[in-house]
């Protein structure tokens, strides 16, 4: 990967964006698209919009949402030790023993999340997970009043983990689900900025995903694209303990995961799958038989219907702290799209 897109995806996997919270990872989006695109600008919801030849007649929307699973603020109690609630979908079990950073207005605060010792266990519950209401983040405070200096209700929470660097391309961080989508739609815009396209291209940077896909019916509302395609993670299955007869097998360095089903329109699944072909591209094949749960499915249903596609990049570990990808995969997906965007003309019809 060349050295300014990797240091750009470096920005985005270390800077936190819970849901409700994304304006300061938009400034990092904003800072790379600007040069690629005919014009920036954000929404009242926070989606963010590059836009490359926007008069154009067919019209494009590329969906990657910033926002990330996260925790939230909502009690302190007498001795200043800080209850929370989940933002997303937050697995208990992999929270407790973490780092965390409480981003508050006056800056972020440092804190851990404690559990009763192994040793204070009764031998019947050791080991066993722990429910979210049974964990607390502890901040250092003495009381509640030395909490409320630093923190308030409300105030999110991310894991204080960041961007680390395996053997073969493989790099893990908190946030891969969906920081890595957003890098490939935005990283698509620099491969065409140079390009003839002969379509208005929205590359749109969305937020709430993870509470509901809810910047993505927004901002598909406004853009009222012809077509559109949502990068998203899709798990990789080629770890120990996963059933690939149940989930399907996708592997790290296998490539883009395409799909089929009801939420895909089949003339923009089978672009997809002619272009990759046409530049021998490796892809992978994954059943949708429902509608998703990404910005694809708000997209699809949005006005009058889009033609949509979901592109996955293949992610082990999902909604931890350790999510793992390829950036060979990432490259390859925004090359994807990329040269599918350069085949568009502005004639082309999606209705089945």
């Amino acid at each position: 990967m060349r050295k300014e897109s990797l240091t750009y995806l470096k920005k985005l996997l270390s800077t936190p964006s819970p849901s409700g919270f994304e304006s300061k990872i938009q400034k990092v989006v904003k800072s790379y698209v600007s040069p690629y695109v005919d014009e920036v600008y954000k929404d009242v919801h926070g989606n963010q919009y590059a836009v490359r030849n926007p008069k154009g007649k067919l019209r494009v929307m590329l969906a990657g949402h910033v926002d990330e699973i996260a925790l939230m603020v909502n009690h302190i109690d007498n001795d200043g030790f800080l209850g929370f609630l989940p933002i997303g979908g937050i697995d208990p079990s992999v929270l407790d023993g973490q780092r965390v950073q409480v981003h508050t207005e006056k800056g972020d605060v440092t804190g851990v999340i404690g559990r009763r010792a192994i040793h204070l266990t009764d031998a019947a519950d050791r080991g066993k997970p722990m429910k979210i209401h049974q964990l607390w983040i502890d901040i250092g405070a003495t009381s509640k009043k030395d909490a409320e200096k630093s923190v308030a209700i409300g105030d999110p929470a991310t894991i204080d983990v960041g961007y680390i660097e395996l053997n073969n391309g493989r790099v893990v961080a908190r946030a891969m689900d969906d920081r890595i989508g957003a890098f490939v739609i935005t990283e698509a815009m620099r491969l065409i900025a140079k390009k003839k396209i002969d379509c208005a291209v929205y590359c749109v940077t969305t937020v709430q995903e993870e509470i509901g896909l809810r910047g993505a019916t927004t901002s598909a509302f406004d853009c009222n694209p012809d077509v559109g395609i949502a990068v998203d993670v899709s798990h990789a299955t080629d770890h120990p303990d996963v059933d690939s007869k149940r989930y399907g097998y996708f592997e790290l360095d296998g490539g883009p995961i395409l799909h089929r089903g009801p939420n895909m329109n089949p003339i923009l699944a089978k672009q997809l799958v002619n272009v990759a072909k046409k530049k021998k591209m490796p892809y992978q094949m994954e059943a949708a038989p429902r509608g998703t749960g990404t910005d694809a499915n708000a997209m699809q249903l949005s006005r009058g219907g889009v033609a949509t596609a979901l592109i996955g990049v293949p992610n082990r570990y999902m909604h931890s702290p350790v999510e793992m990808v390829s950036l060979k995969d990432a490259e390859q997906c925004a090359q994807l799209i990329a040269d599918w965007i350069v085949s568009l003309k502005s004639t082309m019809k999606y209705i089945p």
